[in-house]
């Protein structure tokens, strides 16, 4: 997820302007009055978060001091004396999820591990199930379908038993899935047919951030000027000007104390963050805005990432599809991945500023605290803290 991460845990980055955590937070909470969190990279914006935000909720925090696995994550939070709800950080997921979860464990009164029946590229464990009971999980192996481990779970006390009896997997990590295997004849599944996001690649936040505002009703807190359309579901948060001109297709999300317009198109399935300016003749489709970040003069951003405070310069063009119209593919750990999608713009950090006329290929990462010159073309991704420029000979005469 960098350069969105450089700069906030991953738990941190906002889903239709909610901080994936509190998505969390919002499943949870119906069933469970106290919380502990095993925290690490940047852990201290997830304190001020949960203080701002959460401020009655009783959390213990656990510091994992070596990212040695998910199962030294879970002896790091210490042993508990009963049953309890065990989540990936860094996953969306729903209420009924939750609901299933719990189900399950009502029915067998054992450790229950959810499983969701979808195609595995080998980035996620399989669960194997055999007439209905747990054999074992295979990790990171591909498969047109399988039954996918998706971070949920709700364990006996005996997993901590089983985390003592562990050892390290071949890629030097403690694994959770090994413990669980160790139990595995008291291990219940649950299988979820609901949506589950893993916000493993930045294109995942872009599906979950669709997901989230196709399910928005209609709210206007702020002020929609004579003049401005706004079509469908459209939310539009407090004291935020939607100006003369401005065209809102729904589902759009509009944080508060945005200046929308005048005379700009957003479309479909963007998201806007706080403090945020669209102006005139931009158009924004598809993308997500973090707050405080400026669109504001002749840009086009389509099925893009843009970080907390951002300004684009008059001119600003982020290329989204290609000519051959095949998946749109990045790179990521220097590799290249297919997003699986035929438009997928650019990914931007935070704070990085663009000059006028900048054209941004599809499926560039510009990293956070940039500057791109006037007139750059960006064909190649930009690591953090780097000033692109370019650099053209003019000659000056004087005319007779």
């Amino acid at each position: 997820m960098q350069p969105l991460t450089n700069t906030r845990p991953k738990g941190l980055l906002p889903v239709g302007n909610t901080p994936l955590i509190d998505h969390i937070i919002e499943a949870v909470s119906p069933y469970v009055d106290e919380y502990v969190f095993v925290v690490h990279h940047l852990e201290d914006m997830i304190r001020q978060h949960m203080q701002a935000r959460h401020p009655a909720l009783s959390i213990t925090y656990r510091r994992q001091k070596e990212m040695n696995g998910t199962g030294d994550a879970l002896k790091s939070a210490g042993h508990i004396d009963e049953p309890f709800i065990c989540i990936n950080g860094d996953i969306f997921i729903e209420r009924d999820c939750i609901d299933a979860l719990l189900s399950a464990h009502a029915d067998s009164n054992l450790s229950v591990v959810t499983v969701k029946e979808m195609e595995n590229d080998g980035s996620f464990g399989s669960v194997i199930v055999e007439g209905g009971t747990f054999k074992g999980i295979r990790e990171k192996e591909q498969s047109p379908s399988a039954l996918v481990n998706i971070g949920v779970y709700l364990f006996t006390p005996e997993i901590f038993d089983a985390l003592s009896r562990i050892s390290p997997s071949p890629r030097g990590e403690y694994e959770l899935t090994d413990a669980i295997s160790l139990i595995g004849e008291r291990v219940a599944v649950s299988r979820y047919g609901g949506y589950w996001n893993d916000i493993g690649y930045p294109w995942s936040l872009l599906d979950a951030n669709e997901h989230v505002v196709s399910k928005q009703e209609r709210a206007i807190t702020g002020t929609i000027e004579n003049g401005a359309t706004c079509i469908g579901d459209v939310v539009v948060g407090e004291g935020s000007v939607v100006r003369s001109g401005a065209y809102i297709i729904g589902p759009v999300r509009i944080g508060d104390h945005c200046d929308i317009g005048p005379n700009c198109y957003v479309r479909p399935f963007t998201t806007i963050g706080d403090h945020c300016h669209v102006g005139n003749a931009s158009e924004v489709k598809n993308s997500v805005l973090f707050s405080h970040t400026n669109v504001a003069h002749l840009s086009y951003v389509g099925d893009s990432i843009i970080g907390t405070s951002c300004n684009l310069g008059a001119g600003t063009l982020v290329a989204n599809l290609r000519h051959r119209k095949d998946a749109i593919k990045m790179e990521i750990k220097g590799k290249l991945v297919s997003s699986g999608r035929r438009k997928l713009g650019v990914v931007m950090g935070d704070e990085t500023k663009t000059g006028i006329n900048v054209s941004i290929y599809e499926g560039r990462k510009i990293g956070d605290h940039c500057g791109i010159g006037p007139g750059v073309i960006v064909e190649k991704n930009v690591d953090p803290y780097t000033f692109v420029i370019t650099k053209q000979e003019t000659v000056t005469f004087r005319r007779e």
